[in-house]
């Protein structure tokens, strides 16, 4: 049973998320905090100085070539030529590797962003190559860490940056802001918040700490963007102003998809545009990689949850030559749909194994798969995201490994869902209660935006609407109290005069001048 909602222990609940209070930027540590700033800055000043070469080597993902693009654009800024490069995720791999060595060969100083911090042998390799290596990351540190020239990553031990929850672009901001500091240069730090606030959003950071303050100001910088990809964005999505919402669902996926279907390094050059023109083919050339992903991530998820055991704890399903680049979208669809942690592996032709997993709520799927390294060949991530690969041959092994760890962490499974906040009466849906819930935005990972329940609500209408009927449009009563709600992508059907219980959100509606309360369904129980 749910306690009964008020506005009152409505906006309790709220506060309770963030006991520091809202943080603002004045609230921003020093870059200096960060293990390794200092001398990391000094070691790319004097390689300006001394006009030496550097290659940047950044990730596949959106934070990855965020990171990227923010370097790119901060050496353009100061007019030093600099390189870059975005290993590919079906021929390099993740990250730095051995297979980026030869294509670094004469860089004096190699930089990583948003990775690095488990690249053990490609280190040791630039080592030997006579390359001074600065590693940039924010993931979590394996038992080996590499040798390199500095480290900046939040999780060591030695670092004294108060928050472990921030993403590579927020790192590689900083690493910025402290360059700008010792080049005495003359840059606007807001214009680079920009992109930070995408990647906060796109690599599921909590939306608290300085996370909040980051992505609320750099949203705001968003929609007075100067820079052609952004006006070219908002042009195509026909918006003013871009929420965190709008990132996560729209803009992150747009630019994920060149590394997932081809190569990341698309979505630099779209991010990194110097006229409208050039970002206008680009865009259009990541939409259509887009389209591409959204067909085969429902591909292979319908051929995976065809092999799901639902006697596993952990799910662990393997197709033969799967997109690589849709598995760890496949392995959150079927984890949500079987509300269990799942690894998707993907067989290659000399029957290697190569994917991701996901997991959601309080399972710690990074530290159920530490476990298992004896049978991995790579491993990496964060608690509720990893990549792995592993030989065929060591499957079954790593099969039972993972569910004796699962056993042994003693995760409970949420019965009730955990977003949701209350029971609230339809009679204190209000404008004012959709004002509160405004006043702790951004929503997102961390910061999940309030989901209501309430009970013996009668259905009075039920129509489909959308191009293909594929979106369902309601009319709610509860004693007395008529709502309007919308269901999206549900064929579910419905009659007028059924009882049921709601699982929502509440929205405002705007449409041609007018506001308007509505109930966004999240589920309906009959």
């Amino acid at each position: 049973m749910h306690k009964k909602l008020t506005f009152t222990t409505l906006e309790t609940l709220l506060q309770e998320r963030f006991k520091e209070g809202f943080l603002s930027l004045k609230d921003l540590p020093q870059p200096s905090t960060f293990k390794d700033m200092d001398r990391a800055t000094a070691r790319i000043v004097d390689a300006i100085k001394n006009k030496e070469k550097i290659t940047i080597i950044g990730d596949y993902d959106v934070d990855g070539v965020t990171s990227t693009t923010l370097m790119k654009l901060f050496f353009d800024e100061i007019e030093y030529p600099v390189e870059w490069i975005i290993p590919n995720r079906f021929r390099d791999g993740y990250g730095l590797s051995i297979n980026i060595i030869p294509r670094i060969l004469g860089t004096d100083l190699a930089i990583t962003v948003d990775n690095g911090i488990s690249a053990v042998y490609a280190a040791k390799l630039c080592k030997e190559e006579g390359i001074d290596l600065i590693i940039t990351d924010h993931h979590l540190l394996a038992p080996e860490v590499p040798e390199a020239y500095a480290i900046i990553d939040q999780k060591q031990e030695a670092c004294e940056f108060p928050y472990s929850d921030v993403c590579g672009a927020q790192i590689a901001w900083y690493l910025i802001a402290s360059l700008k500091n010792a080049l005495n240069v003359k840059i606007n730090m807001m214009d680079y918040m920009e992109l930070v606030s995408i990647a906060i959003i796109a690599d599921m950071m909590p939306l608290q700490h300085i996370n909040r303050a980051m992505v609320i100001a750099g949203t705001k910088a968003l929609s007075k963007s100067t820079k052609p990809a952004i006006k070219v964005y908002l042009e195509h999505s026909q918006k003013s102003i871009l929420n965190s919402e709008d990132i996560a669902f729209f803009l992150a996926p747009i630019l994920n998809s060149a590394g997932r279907m081809e190569d990341a390094s698309f979505a630099v050059d779209f991010l990194a545009s110097k006229n409208i023109y050039d970002a206008r083919v680009r865009l259009e050339r990541l939409i259509d990689f887009n389209t591409a992903r959204k067909a085969t991530e429902q591909d292979i998820t319908q051929k995976a949850m065809l092999q799901v055991d639902h006697n596993d704890e952990v799910i662990v399903v393997v197709g033969e030559a799967w997109h690589e680049g849709v598995v760890g979208i496949v392995a959150a669809r079927v984890a949500r749909a079987c509300e269990k942690p799942c690894i998707v592996l993907t067989q290659n032709e000399e029957g290697f194994l190569k994917g991701s997993g996901r997991s959601f709520g309080e399972c710690d799927l990074f530290g159920i798969v530490d476990g298992c390294r004896e049978h991995l060949e790579k491993f990496g991530g964060h608690q509720a995201a990893i990549g792995l690969s592993l030989q065929k041959k060591s499957l079954e092994a790593f099969k039972m490994q993972v569910q004796k760890n699962f056993a042994k962490g003693e995760y409970i499974k949420e019965i009730v869902d955990p977003d949701i906040v209350g029971d609230l009466h339809f009679s204190n849906i209000s404008f004012d209660l959709t004002t509160l819930v405004k006043k702790y935005e951004p929503y997102g990972q961390g910061n999940l935006r309030p989901k209501f329940i309430s009970t013996n609500v009668e259905i009075l209408q039920a129509d489909s609407m959308g191009k293909e009927g594929e979106h369902l449009r309601f009319l709610f009563a509860q004693d007395g109290i008529v709502m309007q709600g919308v269901k999206f992508k549900s064929k579910e059907v419905f009659q007028a005069g059924q009882k049921v219980t709601l699982t929502y959100t509440v929205n405002e509606n705007h449409f041609r001048g007018n506001v308007n309360l509505q109930l966004m369904i999240d589920k309906i129980t009959v």
